[in-house]
């Protein structure tokens, strides 16, 4: 009966994983080239422009007025795969007024990947239209057209147009991170109470007190490995818009990281439970809480090894080439996985010992 339960656990964790993953896959958008997968200002026209696919992104994303912005495009055909030598013109437009504020002339783009910076002046809405030439069109280079009053129209003008709608805000950057900080706070808050709840409840069979403090290495290692895995499902969209196999990577060491923290909750509540206290059981039980400690010992370090690389050097498939930007999410993802090692390397020398003692006494 008990090998049956620990195959339909194995089983039940497995499929929660594939689940994830196949979610991850198919569901998951990557953005052409951009730095990162544009949430709130930019994206992609889903109409195309021509016989290409736009894509754009701010940076600030959430770009608050007299503040340098980063206006990125990446330009690609319906089939995904980079253009050259295409000719662009952007504008951008007041929505209240209508007026034209700012246009950046025709020019001709060695790759279909640029940038362009504009300070907005103020609060609003704004409209960058983007113009792409035809092929064989005779483009003054570094002239503009006159402003229009229908954006989109493209009369007197070899060229298709493409329309993108963003918003300057001074608060909402500050409400979108406090929402993505309390999503990953507070199932992680949750989880420390109801282990910490759980710890004080069985604390009264501990007898000694080193006992009671390995039970908070144990109680700790389930929290950190969960919160590692919580802020790696939060910050694995944004990798999609550089390599798609980013974020699939992201999501399953996130996957890998929860099931490592129910996995080692259920194999501690396990073996608690059991009473026996013969040699062979000691050792199995050993063993078994040592190759649960040993898997998330080296992944963990493998994780945190690949941080330190790609923050050093670029990644591999890296369309920019440049090492990863270091960030509060990877900062915070790193400081639970140290605290993680830490932590399992405590009680691997503590079980050890532990297990030694008991051996000695019976015999």
């Amino acid at each position: 009966m008990k090998r049956k339960a620990q195959i339909r656990l194995w089983t039940s964790l497995l499929l929660l994983v594939a689940a994830l993953l196949l979610n991850g896959i198919v569901f998951t958008n990557a953005f052409a080239h951009l730095p990162h997968t544009p949430h709130y200002n930019g994206g992609s026209n889903r109409d195309g422009v021509g016989k290409y696919y736009p894509y754009l992104a701010l940076d600030p994303e959430y770009t608050q007025p007299d503040y340098p912005t980063q206006i990125m495009f990446s330009i690609q055909d319906f089939g995904g795969n980079d253009v050259y030598n295409i000719a662009t013109m952007v504008e951008i437009y007041d929505e209240i007024s209508g007026n034209r504020i700012k246009v950046f002339p025709w020019t001709l783009h060695e790759i279909g990947d640029f940038e362009y910076y504009y300070t907005f002046p103020r609060v609003g809405n704004y409209q960058i239209v983007l113009s792409v030439a035809t092929d064989n069109a005779k483009i003054d280079i570094g002239q503009f057209d006159p402003p229009r009053s229908i954006l989109g129209s493209n009369g007197d003008c070899a060229c298709d147009r493409a329309i993108f709608n963003i918003t300057v805000s001074n608060t909402w950057g500050n409400i979108r991170n406090s929402l993505f900080a309390i999503a990953v706070i507070f199932p992680i808050v949750t989880l420390g109470i109801i282990l910490g709840t759980s710890y004080r409840k069985r604390q009264k069979y501990n007898q000694s007190k080193k006992s009671q403090n390995r039970e908070v290495i144990k109680y700790g290692i389930m929290l950190l490995a969960i919160a590692g895995g919580l802020v790696h499902l939060a910050v694995f969209p944004e990798h999609g818009s550089q390599q798609i196999y980013y974020s699939v990577f992201l999501l399953t060491a996130a996957c890998v990281q929860v099931a490592y923290g129910i996995l080692y909750i259920l194999v501690n509540l396990a073996g608690d439970t059991e009473s026996r206290y013969d040699r062979h059981s000691l050792v199995a039980k050993y063993r078994k809480t040592l190759l649960v400690n040993l898997f998330g010992l080296i992944g963990t370090g493998i994780l945190v090894g690949l941080y330190i690389y790609v923050v050093l050097f670029p990644p591999p498939l890296s369309p920019t080439n440049t090492p990863e930007i270091v960030d509060i999410a990877g900062i915070l993802a790193k400081t639970v996985e140290l605290l993680l090692i830490g932590g399992i390397v405590s009680l691997m020398i503590w079980e050890k010992r532990k297990l030694h003692n008991l051996i000695i006494r019976l015999n």
